[in-house]
């Protein structure tokens, strides 16, 4: 039986063999990349992209990627576009294909599809001078590699180069597009991601526990009460937010608590967070400030209350 040393020797010369074959790819990138780009730039319609085998798991991968960040992209097997699939890939669209040989016979009729309907086809192989590089419109040709198998029959890194070429389409898209965070989390609002990048108004409460500054303390025990944040907040003659009573003010003003007003319990200018700040940054507040609850105001706003956020509120949606 090996030993771990063994394992990660071999470890080591699979990922070495792997780095090699990207840094190759690196520096054989030219300008049918760039072709390749902006001719997606000039699609109506979709990325299609299609690879039998691994090179179809690959291109799974790229039409995911190309998706969430802004290129409308859809994988396609090439035998099921044989089978009707073709009605999928429109001349609006343009095609991706990925066969390492360049020879794939089940690429066949996508290929012949795209040549007869004139769509735009980028391929992708490593044989110079193969059926698909001949037909394409751009030709990506991946440099010579090492395969990290030993046998250089096992596709390792090929498909790594492949992938690596996928994303690197992808992120130059993206920067052209000016891609940003929030337009990720529309695509992506789910999951350990979309709980990063939700905004404070996905999260807080516009029900909030609010009295005037002139109100009695009874009145404002109450409102704590059925709220249930543990807060109020307090507003001046305009509306606008200028203090808020906490656990603390209430212990700060036992002595004679309930004939008092709100304006002379409260702590004023209270720390708050704009609407559209990440929950993340609020929970960063909350935790600074060893506090629970934070009024959400526009900073461009007339100073009202918009919503109140509860740390429960980002633990339950994952934000931590």
């Amino acid at each position: 039986m090996a030993s771990a040393d063994t394992y990660l020797e071999t470890a080591r010369r699979v990922i070495g063999i792997e780095a090699r074959g990207l840094e190759a790819l690196s520096g054989a990138l030219d300008g049918s990349f760039a072709r390749a780009i902006d001719t997606i730039l000039s699609a109506r319609g979709r990325v299609i992209v299609s690879g039998m085998g691994k090179s179809g798991h690959i291109g799974r991968k790229i039409a995911a990627t190309f998706a969430s960040t802004g290129t409308p992209a859809q994988f396609v097997h090439p035998a099921e576009a044989s089978h009707g699939d073709l009605g999928m890939v429109t001349q609006a669209d343009v095609a991706l294909v990925l066969s390492n040989s360049g020879e794939t016979p089940e690429l066949s009729d996508i290929i012949a599809h795209t040549r007869r309907f004139g769509i735009p086809l980028i391929g992708v192989a490593a044989r110079e001078g193969s059926t698909l590089l001949r037909l394409a419109d751009v030709a990506i040709l991946l440099p010579a590699a090492e395969e990290a198998c030993g046998t250089g029959i096992v596709p390792t890194t090929s498909t790594t180069m492949t992938l690596a070429l996928g994303d690197a389409m992808a992120v130059a898209l993206m920067e052209h597009r000016q891609f940003t965070p929030e337009h990720f989390r529309t695509f992506h609002p789910g999951g350990k991601l979309g709980a990063r990048l939700a905004k404070v108004r996905d999260l807080m409460h516009q029900d909030m526990p609010l009295v005037a500054e002139a109100a009695p303390m009874p009145e404002a025990l109450l409102a704590i009460s059925r709220k249930g944040f543990g807060v109020v907040g307090v507003t001046d003659s305009a509306g606008r937010l200028s203090g808020i009573i906490t656990d603390g003010d209430l212990r700060r003003h036992m002595d004679g608590l309930l004939s008092q007003t709100a304006a002379g319990v409260m702590t004023p200018n209270p720390r708050v967070i704009s609407p559209d700040a990440l929950a993340e940054q609020a929970v960063a507040v909350m935790n600074d400030r060893k506090i629970t609850c934070l009024f959400a105001v526009a900073p461009d706003g007339d100073g009202r209350a918009e919503g109140i956020l509860h740390i429960h509120d980002c633990l339950r949606a994952g934000v931590v």
